[in-house]
């Protein structure tokens, strides 16, 4: 979504799954002697130094002074940027060369855990069953069909791998099948940079074209002429979602007409079909607002409005059975779901409630079914579903553990009584159930594999509260391997992101298992900023509230100390994208809680990126941070930016990574960061900042590529808490 998430991204946190177990690790493992932390001294490396050039950043809040301004290229073509960031690299190989063996055994364990040659549960859409897989030593997916069984011979849709080959990156983000379902359209990327290329594979004759449209958005919708696709076009600059366009197989994409041109800088835009598939639908949000335009499906030119954009007013329909259902804040903070029928267009007078607005809960969506709704849904901080049949009989559904993941599948088959739904836990791999909606019968399609000598019920989750520094109680998701003991002397992993109202869910990953196995707690902070308590929570972690979220982190990881979970000297603290923002404030809020800091793609240079709005995606986040440009927003911006607050203290040891390629936090925030840090630090902990330099907001593209990403960083943190291989 943005500069620093992963909004229509983000599962940030790699790829997550579990390991051989070690039966001698069930209970706590103290540092152990002879396990000493690498420090800059000891590995006898010497670390870059970035040249220092004066640059003035000039705002009407004030002047500032940025003598590392001269390591943004935009060109990412400069050699002497280039130089800097490849001696960042080798600096991180030289000191990390002692862990080279720890590393190796943590990505064999992580490897070892999973299944190689997995599938999905396959789902049933027209007469065709859709799924996806994996084969054993290949880095990607496989996605394929079979026609009206799963016994019938199996149709390649697209082989992600073989379309990589050439590529050090690539990845597709999106594809759809076209109505006949005879053309398969999909959008690719091999930079790393979110900017697609749109392609079209004939699912007949295998062959695939190049449409010649390029710099797009991820979102695409097929006309129900079979040859029409709709697409938003990204500004080349700025990667701003701008124009929807739309284009017809076999012509010419730079006459490919425009459907809709957005003014207004702060709005993103996505494309796609309602549930009924009678309407394409143009969907625009800003933090703010919302405004959706829809066009039938035999006339994508001309889109009506369903409600005119308003400040505070977001919403969001969709269409079955002759009428739409709408989820919107109108009147409604944590939302409510109004319906309207067809031919009402513009007339939000004219919405009727269907399921009123509950202060407790929090909507988040809903999937239309003809004979019910199924409705995502927060309550208490956990999620959960509820099913509303058309007579207004609701069902919730249960779960049976403290802290858990639901959430809505695949269902694309609107006219049946079944809804599928994931579940996972800290605990339990991911699940996939579907129930029955009348006789609430439910069954197991399949639970994830793990391999390795996995048992989950060597593990415990639970739930905790810890009170924040104004009273707040913060929800905090555990997991820790059983035996363990709250006795004040285990290593903790702290989890946090805590922005654009993005909730953090205790869901299963597999590399957090090589971490317990060695006697971790892992931990995840719902923190303000998230949306897990409501709207509100959100509400209270944004704008001018912002440091609430990095005070409940750290108040968090106090609690979590005091309780006996961890050792005061053995806390590691990790976040990525806006989670990096939250790593850097607490790195100059309390340095001294926290032994290791692993920092993701960090956004840390918050006040100078958001009052450049030439640089990628900055217009759309004013209603996140503020505008700079305004003294109020620009002071408070600068006194929690971790790039303005650094100062000559003594840090944690910190990762930091990035890539080259990011279009959500530019590479030059890190860098930047890094660079400043190394001057300023007064002591002598390890500091190293991995650059992929083929990639950009979410790492490698292939599967393989981030366990040894994750394995690196792992082998860092453990290193830091005195853990052995």
């Amino acid at each position: 979504m943005t500069h620093h998430v992963t909004k229509f991204f983000m599962r940030f946190l790699t790829i997550m799954l579990s390991f051989i177990m070690f039966t001698a690790c069930s209970s706590n493992d103290p540092q152990p002697a002879g396990i000493t932390p690498l420090t800059a001294e000891a590995v006898g490396q010497t670390p870059p130094v970035a040249e220092k050039r004066a640059f003035s950043v000039v705002a009407p809040g004030g002047t500032r002074m940025d003598e590392y301004y001269w390591l943004r290229d935009d060109s990412r073509q400069d050699p002497q940027m280039l130089a800097y960031l490849n001696a960042e690299n080798a600096y991180t190989d030289a000191v990390m060369a002692h862990l080279t063996g720890f590393k190796d055994q943590l990505y064999k364990e992580m490897v070892a855990r999973l299944k190689q040659d997995d599938a999905t549960v396959p789902y049933l859409y027209k007469d065709y069953w859709y799924y996806s897989r994996y084969e054993e030593g290949k880095e990607y997916q496989i996605h394929a069909r079979r026609k009206g069984s799963m016994d019938a011979p199996e149709e390649i849709v697209l082989d992600i791998n073989e379309l990589a080959k050439g590529y050090s990156y690539y990845s597709i983000d999106n594809f759809k099948i076209s109505p006949n379902q005879k053309l398969c359209a999909f959008v690719e990327d091999s930079v790393g940079r979110r900017q697609y290329k749109l392609r079209i594979k004939n699912l007949e004759t295998g062959v695939i074209t190049d449409t010649g449209v390029s710099g797009i958005s991820y979102g695409i919708a097929w006309a129900a002429d079979n040859a029409t696709i709709v697409y938003v076009w990204n500004d080349p600059e700025t990667l701003l979602s701008k124009k929807v366009k739309s284009h017809t197989i076999n012509t010419d994409a730079s006459l490919d007409p425009v459907v809709y041109n957005e003014p207004d800088d702060s709005y993103y835009m996505d494309v796609s079909l309602s549930r009924s598939e009678e309407y394409i639908c143009i969907y625009l949000e800003s933090t703010l607002s919302d405004e959706q335009r829809c066009a039938d499906v035999n006339n994508p030119g001309l889109f009506k409005l369903i409600a005119e954009r308003k400040p505070d007013f977001k919403y969001q329909a969709n269409h079955l059975d002759g009428r739409w259902v709408v989820r919107t804040n109108w009147n409604a903070s944590n939302f409510k779901l109004m319906t309207f029928s067809d031919g009402i267009w513009n007339g939000r007078e004219q919405w009727t409630d269907l399921v009123a607005h509950d202060q407790a809960v929090l909507i988040s969506s809903f999937e239309l079914f003809n004979n019910f709704i199924a409705i995502n849904e927060r309550f208490n901080g956990l999620t959960r579903i509820r099913l509303r049949s058309n007579a207004g009989v609701e069902t919730i559904v249960a779960a049976d553990e403290p802290a858990y993941l639901m959430e809505l599948d695949v269902n694309r088959q609107p006219n049946t009584d079944w809804v599928r739904y994931s579940y996972t836990s800290l605990t339990t791999p991911a699940t996939i159930y579907e129930l029955n909606s009348i006789s609430k019968e439910r069954r197991m399609l399949k639970e994830t594999p793990v391999l390795g000598g996995f048992d989950k019920r060597n593990y415990v989750t639970e739930r905790q509260w810890a009170t924040a520094g104004d009273g707040t109680l913060v929800p905090v998701s555990l997991v820790y391997r059983k035996g363990f003991v709250k006795n004040g002397t285990a290593a903790l992993l702290q989890y946090g992101y805590g922005s654009y109202g993005s909730s953090m869910e205790p869901w299963f990953n597999r590399n957090v298992i090589s971490l317990l196995d060695r006697g971790m707690v892992f931990a995840i902070a719902h923190i303000r900023g998230g949306q897990e308590m409501g709207r509100q929570w959100y509400e209270d972690g944004k704008l001018l509230k912002k440091k609430n979220t990095f005070t409940d982190f750290i108040d968090v990881t106090k609690y979590l100390v005091g309780q006996g979970y961890a050792a005061q000297d053995r806390v590691a603290a990790m976040g990525g994208s806006a989670g990096g923002l939250l790593m850097g404030a607490i790195a100059n809020m309390a340095p001294s809680s926290y032994r290791v800091i692993v920092s993701q793609v960090p956004f840390v240079d918050i006040v100078t990126t958001m009052l450049d709005e030439s640089i990628p995606l900055t217009t759309n986040e004013f209603g996140e941070w503020g505008n700079p440009q305004d003294p109020v927003y620009y002071n408070y911006m600068l006194s929690y930016s971790p790039y303005d607050q650094l100062r000559a203290t003594s840090y944690p040891a910190m990762y930091i990574g990035t890539g080259l390629w990011d279009s959500q936090v530019q590479y030059w925030e890190p860098a930047k960061y890094v660079a400043r840090l190394r001057e300023r630090r007064t002591d002598n902990n390890l500091l190293v900042m991995r650059t992929q330099m083929e990639a950009g907001h979410g790492g490698s593209s292939g599967r393989f590529q981030q366990y040894l990403e994750a394995a690196e960083y792992y082998s860092f943190m453990m290193n830091q808490l005195g853990l052995r291989e």
